[in-house]
């Protein structure tokens, strides 16, 4: 087997992103970065998974140095947890239950949902909702519930993300093929039975096992934070430039 030779490589090994699926499910596409087969299981060439990672950090850390947006997506059972977690840590948005069809494609729709729950959940908070009978509020209480089930890891997406980071894009191939049509570019953890041409940045790895998945989301994850800028201040009434460039300041998390 391949020795290692990137800096990933030892850890690479260590989490198991090396194993892929049986060969049997495996997707013609995957074929360049598989290195042998043992016992039916295709194994990743590391050193390939190693390099592929490189580009993907790089491709984040240009997204998150320009201010923009990485939506974390991750809704299988294995995942979601591990990415959910991490976007919080980190304030992105992200996406950990069944994808929503339209999440980018109608992102207009999705935010006025959105908008929606916060201002039923700041009405709540303040004892609006005291003026409705108790039917009403209780249908209140849980149209509230639903939407939060469905869109409190977008709160923070005030406009579509500039990339996704998506865990297995087989599973999640609707958000995939959204962000194609709109041509915003995936990075994507992906084993051996994904379809690695839908991928603008694949990252080849066990994209199910918890410990393999923990650390490309840590990794991609904590790589966003230390990346992150704050957006540019809007200019001053009359066109003035803002105070200085303090304005642009790198976000802790």
């Amino acid at each position: 087997m391949v020795g290692p030779q990137s800096s990933h490589a030892q850890t690479l090994y260590d989490v198991g992103a090396l194993f892929g699926y049986s060969r049997t499910r495996r997707h013609p596409t995957a074929v360049p970065f598989i290195f042998t087969t043992q016992d039916g299981t295709d194994i990743f060439n590391i050193d390939e998974t190693g390099s592929r990672l490189d580009k993907a950090i790089q491709a984040v850390t240009d997204v998150a140095a320009s201010g923009k947006q990485v939506l974390f997506v991750g809704g299988k059972s294995e995942v979601m947890a591990i990415v959910k977690a991490a976007a919080e840590r980190i304030e992105a948005p992200f996406v950990a239950s069944r994808w929503i069809g339209g999440t980018l494609t109608n992102f207009k729709e999705i935010r006025r949902r959105v908008d929606r729950m916060e201002k039923l959940q700041l009405e709540r908070e303040r004892g609006e909702l005291d003026k409705y009978t108790k039917k009403e509020r209780l249908l209140i209480s849980r149209e509230i519930e639903e939407l939060e089930r469905r869109f409190s890891g977008l709160v923070l997406m005030k406009e579509r993300p500039a990339a996704l980071f998506v865990v297995d894009v087989r599973h999640e191939h609707i958000a995939v093929k959204e962000a194609a049509e709109l041509g915003i570019p995936i990075i994507g953890v992906a084993s051996s039975d994904c379809d690695f041409s839908r991928i603008t940045y694949p990252i080849p790895a066990n994209d199910s096992v918890t410990k393999s998945v923990s650390f490309f989301v840590s990794l991609i994850a904590e790589t966003y934070r230390t990346n992150k800028r704050a957006p540019l201040a809007p200019p001053k009434r009359g066109g003035e430039a803002p105070e200085s460039m303090a304005t642009v300041a790198a976000t802790t998390a």
